[in-house]
């Protein structure tokens, strides 16, 4: 397994998106979140095809973090089943990289 993970999850409105962000990035379990929005999605549920419009928090942490950011959001998500995505990042500029790693470190503690 890579590393680190970009994490995403979406939300209903802005202000949960906010709430998941600076929540997760507050416990340092991911060094940063970003809110991308507002996106139009559509998607099964309870056997309909539905339209939203939503929120997208974008994160970055160490996969090492990955179990504790997935209870995290569920926590703080007011989704009865939240997205929860993580997808390894291959490569990053090692700077980057580095700061992630030293801004996520009281995340294992």
């Amino acid at each position: 397994m890579a590393d680190y993970m970009q994490v995403t999850t979406t939300t209903e409105t802005r202000e949960q998106a906010g709430q998941i962000a600076r929540g997760v990035v507050e416990r340092r379990l991911a060094a940063c979140a970003q809110i991308i929005g507002p996106i139009t999605s559509t998607y099964w549920w309870k056997g309909r095809v539905e339209t939203s419009d939503e929120w997208m928090v974008v994160m970055k942490t160490r996969a090492a973090l990955l179990p504790q950011l997935q209870e995290a959001i569920r926590s703080l998500h007011t989704y009865e089943v939240p997205e929860i995505v993580a997808v390894p990042i291959a490569a990053g500029n090692p700077a980057y990289l580095q700061w992630l790693t030293e801004e996520t470190s009281a995340g294992l503690s």
